[in-house]
């Protein structure tokens, strides 16, 4: 009795602590923003890598590992604690500047891109559904706008001042001095600040689904209803990995690609910065609004527009202001569906499930960074930048269509089929 009178759910009621989680998300974005405008240009010019395959490799090795680390999260959150996780997350991150800093091949600036990849998908991760626990279902959106606006900022100022610096600075060092700040305050913020968030979810499970399993599914059938057994899931799992996709390209192509026009560091550096800029800020707003207005048009709509904007980036010809105003518009398309489809995941399973849930959407949503750096890679050696970002243009709006015919509206929304022995599985408990 003790823990539900002094444990309470809402944004308002954990102020403090949510405030805590969104510094720390800020943290996250900015060790990815750091790479955004320096780390393919690192390639080209220290490393002297002629193929874009080759410059691509460190996203392909960080989209891998932070998509597997994803789904071990998500299973091991319940039993580990979210806290423990999120910490170990960081101490990961904390060897990433030295590598790359005293890297002599291209091979260890991957290898400290898996030490990434594994800080990411434990770090998000775990502020993500720590943010999801702390509100409740009422704000799930406004929460996930406010999460995501503040990891996606880090990245957009991070990109910024990175590209900056590195017009008067050698972009390697900018980058390693940058990254140890980073993470050194990261770690230390969550080893003496964060709390876990445990009680809030139990808190949550016995108020409003006390009739419900109480049990975390097993990781096989968390996996199973996310990417193929239920209409909500599976809709928002490859919605998010087609997003990440092209954000991959975002990341490691279109700086090659304007720098192929003669663009120089500074204005790769703004572009690099405006894409996740309008994404962060924009967020706020359409989370919120999915509340609201529901999550299915806004994921649909967003993803639709993404493939407008990567078209228009194609015509640019590498020109800084039209490729300024198709990074715009891919933040606002980006807005409308990154916190709209993990608020729709959070809203389809019951609390005790949704760790293990989101873990698996999370994993095909990072595994669209492998993706992305690998089609882009080859289509771009093979016919050229505008070419690859053709291609991944086409894949959005497929994905955007895909939402829009297969994924259902919330009231739509229906427990799965039961496994033919209840008795041998827990399956993920999707709620009417």
């Amino acid at each position: 009795m003790t823990a539900a009178r002094t444990v309470r759910l809402g944004l308002r009621e954990n102020s403090a602590r949510f405030a805590l989680l969104v510094a720390v998300t800020a943290f996250v974005g900015a060790m990815v923003g750091l790479e955004r405008s320096t780390l393919p240009l690192i390639g080209r010019e220290s490393f002297h890598l002629a193929s874009s395959a080759a410059v691509l490799s460190f996203i392909v090795a960080f989209g891998l590992v932070k998509a597997l680390t994803n789904l071990g999260a998500g299973a091991l959150a319940q039993r580990a604690g979210r806290r423990r996780l999120l910490v170990a997350g960081w101490a990961v991150a904390l060897p990433v500047p030295v590598l790359i800093a005293t890297a002599p091949s291209w091979g260890w600036i991957v290898a400290a891109n898996v030490l990434l990849g594994i800080n990411q998908g434990l770090a998000w991760s775990m502020t993500v559904v720590m943010k999801i626990d702390l509100v409740g279902q009422r704000r799930r959106g406004l929460a996930l706008g406010l999460n995501e606006a503040a990891g996606y900022g880090g990245v957009a100022l991070a990109a910024g001042l990175s590209g900056w610096l590195a017009a008067d600075f050698a972009a390697r060092d900018v980058l390693v001095i940058s990254g140890g700040a980073v993470a050194a305050t990261a770690f230390l913020l969550s080893v003496l600040f964060v709390r876990d968030t445990a009680a809030h979810v139990a808190l949550e499970q016995a108020v409003d689904h006390s009739d419900s399993i109480s049990a975390p599914p097993r990781l096989r059938d968390a996996f199973a209803q996310a990417t193929y057994r239920v209409p909500a899931l599976r809709s928002c799992s490859q919605a998010g990995l087609v997003n990440n996709l092209n954000d991959g390209l975002a990341w490691g192509l279109v700086p090659l690609f304007l720098a192929a026009h003669g663009a120089g560091v500074g204005s790769i550096g703004l572009v690099a910065a405006i894409y996740p800029g309008v994404w962060s800020l924009a967020q706020i707003a359409t989370g919120h609004w999915s509340d609201s207005a529901g999550r299915k048009p806004l994921i649909a709509a967003g993803m639709l527009v993404q493939a407008g904007a990567l078209g228009l980036l194609a015509l640019s010809d590498g020109a800084v202001t039209m490729a300024t105003g198709s990074a715009a518009l891919l933040g606002l398309g980006t807005a409308l569906v990154y916190p709209t489809l993990i608020a729709a995941i959070s809203d389809a399973v019951t609390p005790v499930a949704r760790a293990p849930v989101v873990g698996v959407y999370r994993f095909w949503r990072d595994m669209g960074y492998a993706l992305g750096a690998l089609i882009a890679g080859a289509v771009a050696d093979a016919l050229g930048y505008g070419g690859a970002i053709v291609v991944v243009a086409g894949l959005t709006a497929a994905s955007g269509l895909w939402v829009l015919f297969d994924m259902p509206a919330r009231a739509d929304i229906s427990p799965p089929q039961p496994p033919a022995k209840p008795h041998a599985a827990r399956p993920v408990t999707v709620k009417p």
